[in-house]
């Protein structure tokens, strides 16, 4: 079953329910899903899907980190409590140690030995982790801080 299918069939449950709070993100999730398979002329693999949703979440992260910033906390919280619920679509998160043992391998396996190295690793690990959802961010400052020299 797909994630389209899987998601058409929450929205008709949450329509039952009377769910107002679950059929907005549902819905904009659906659309998110729709639009992509509109530009790409064709149905969404599961591959595709899950970064459709994975751009969902950071977008959300980033609007999370600018209300905040911006002193709306009421509009962070809403934004967070839509991470959450778009989290459950989403493969479960990596342990931070396998992706800090990731980190170790990666940066054995291509000799990377300065920040310059930086990029080569971030894709050893991207690769290595597919099939978990690992934040991208965070690997980039773990992987950052690993290869810069210590002052």
């Amino acid at each position: 079953m797909t994630l389209v299918t899987t998601v058409t069939q929450h929205i008709a449950d949450a329509m039952r329910q009377r769910d107002q709070a679950l059929l907005g993100p549902l819905r904009m999730l659906k659309a998110a899903l729709m639009n992509r398979e509109v530009e790409k002329s064709r149905a969404l693999d599961d591959a595709e899907s899950l970064q459709v949703v994975q751009q969902l979440v950071k977008q959300r992260r980033d609007s999370v980190e600018q209300f905040r910033a911006g002193g709306r906390p009421e509009l962070a919280d809403k934004e967070q409590a839509e991470i959450t619920f778009l989290e459950r679509y989403l493969p479960p998160a990596a342990d931070p140690a396998v992706v800090a043992a990731a980190i170790d391998a990666a940066i054995i396996a291509v000799g990377a030995t300065s920040i310059k190295d930086m990029g080569k690793v971030i894709k050893a690990v991207t690769t290595a982790m597919a099939g978990v959802t690992v934040d991208g961010k965070a690997v980039a400052d773990a992987v950052k801080a690993r290869l810069a020299p210590p002052v």
